[in-house]
């Protein structure tokens, strides 16, 4: 109960910063609260917008998919190899802190215009975090348990399905966490520089008619469905966490 009315209060606090900053600056730059919700409930009402939003998340689940799956994989065996870890984790903290967006112009001319960029922008900004926590799970797993797979005798498939995954899984679940706000992050950027489609491409055009009250409840929605989605993941691995403890 507690922690409920803690967060109907943050809503609140930031309700009441956010109508103070329109009243300074202005509908040029911002909308209102009830401007914005007033807007998102007529979006949400056309059928032009879920054209945008399924494009957008049809290229999401793309990303995140590829991300996961060859971030897990490649962390899983880095991991596994100590050396080949210590040698790939520098190169992939430096690759990290790169800005991504310097890239798509080669991405540009290796997929073209369309959904495949826009995943491939995602799969770019998710892959590298998920990998890195990946190699950090591996390692944080109790060395007894290594030994005792060498006494079983167990195949290195054996011991990936029976042992590394099930030790894991909470800082695979930090990494997914993490890896799915890059992602989107990665995707939504690709559709604000070069798309006709989806909710990206549909913020720059409100930014370029100065329309406002789309571009805020635009805004508002992702943020909303990206808060949502984190706070599920979150929730999920304090549980996988508490368990492990």
């Amino acid at each position: 109960m507690r922690q409920i009315l803690d967060s109907l209060l943050l809503v609140l606090a930031l309700a009441l910063v956010w109508q103070g900053l329109y009243w300074l600056a202005g509908d040029l730059a911002l909308a209102s609260p009830a401007q914005t919700f007033a807007r998102a409930a007529e979006l949400l009402a056309t059928p032009s917008f879920w054209r945008h939003a399924s494009e957008t998340f049809l290229a999401l689940g793309y990303a995140l998919l590829i991300a996961v799956t060859a971030g897990m994989g490649i962390g899983l065996a880095l991991g596994m190899h100590r050396l080949s870890g210590e040698v790939a984790e520098p190169v992939l903290v430096s690759l990290y802190s790169l800005p991504k967006i310097t890239l798509y112009p080669v991405i540009l001319l290796l997929f073209g215009l369309g959904i495949s960029a826009k995943i491939a922008l995602g799969v770019i900004h998710g892959i590298i975090p998920i990998i890195i926590f990946s190699m950090g799970a591996v390692r944080a797993i109790a060395p007894v348990y290594f030994k005792t797979a060498r006494v079983l005798r167990l195949s290195r498939g054996q011991l990936v399905r029976t042992v590394i995954v099930p030790a894991a899984i909470p800082e695979l679940v930090s990494g997914l966490r993490v890896g799915f706000s890059l992602t989107l992050l990665g995707v939504l950027i690709g559709e604000m520089f070069a798309s006709q489609r989806g909710l990206g491409y549909l913020v720059m055009k409100s930014i370029g008619t100065l329309d406002v009250p789309t571009m805020m409840a635009v805004i508002v929605m992702l943020a909303l469905v990206a808060v949502l989605i984190s706070s599920l993941l979150l929730y999920l691995d304090h549980r996988l966490h508490r368990r492990a403890l």
